[in-house]
């Protein structure tokens, strides 16, 4: 069977696409237009229910979501693309009127990549949008397992959760289920700061019984698993004020 498509429709087929989440017309319009410019296939929805149809069926290469969408707020959107298949490592781009660095924190927490506040300039915008194209998906360096999670390999950690196997140097390390999931959680999230609260809720799971303080004793007790020196832990960082992060191996600061 010959291939019967046109110059034009391998074209865009060879274009990255994007999907625009905006309940404001002009502002949807307005990104759909300029990243339109940049070459990119932009398609646009203004509603949270109507988004998540299109990424359970169509794979794109960049989400622009604004927070506040009506059906599912972009929070709870950001989430269920982080769990999800077709788009679990998709770039994200989250957009608010919102300024609080704590708003940012929990956006970020969600699963966004990036943060642009209201009003934004437009060349701020497609530089950001160019910056998250150019990282490599997760889904083209590292196998996953049959759960559709990563093998990751960080700071000499290799942590294969199929094998529930963990690795440091070249020594193999025991952990407790909510060790390996603590660990597991922030490896895949490097740089990205979870609060105590938010910890609690990915790895007890609304189990009434914990407190915060449990999550301070769990990352004691993972460092002494798998830190050089517990005491100045290098790789699973406190963020004062906030709460923990795997340090990005990307940071010449950190």
């Amino acid at each position: 069977m010959t291939n019967s498509w046109s110059a034009d429709e391998k074209t865009m087929a060879n274009r990255p696409s994007v999907l625009i989440v905006e309940d404001e017309p002009n502002i949807r319009e307005l990104v759909s237009l300029h990243l339109g410019l940049e070459g990119y296939v932009c398609e646009g929805v203004g509603d949270g229910r109507a988004a998540l149809a299109r990424i359970e069926a169509h794979r794109f290469d960049l989400l622009v979501l604004d927070l506040m969408i009506p059906g599912i707020d972009g929070l709870a959107l950001c989430r269920a693309v982080r769990n999800g298949r077709m788009n679990q490592d998709v770039p994200i781009l989250m957009l608010t009127a919102r300024r609080d660095e704590a708003d940012k924190v929990v956006g970020l927490e969600s699963g966004a990549d990036d943060y642009l506040t209201k009003p934004f300039g437009v060349r701020e915008l497609v530089a950001r949008s160019r910056a998250l194209l150019r990282r490599p998906r997760a889904s083209a360096l590292q196998p996953r397992d049959e759960d559709g999670r990563h093998a990751i390999t960080v700071h000499s950690i290799n942590i294969d959760p199929a094998r529930r196997r963990v690795v440091v140097g070249d020594r193999e390390v025991e952990l407790t289920d909510q060790e390996f999931r603590l660990l597991h959680l922030l490896a895949s999230n490097t740089g990205i700061v979870f609060s105590r609260e938010a910890l609690l809720a990915r790895i007890w799971r609304g189990d009434t019984f914990v407190t915060v303080r449990s999550v301070d004793t769990l990352v004691k007790r993972l460092r002494r698993r798998i830190e050089p020196d517990p005491a100045h832990p290098r790789h699973l960082l406190t963020v004062w004020g906030v709460g923990y992060k795997f340090a990005d191996p990307r940071s010449p600061s950190e």
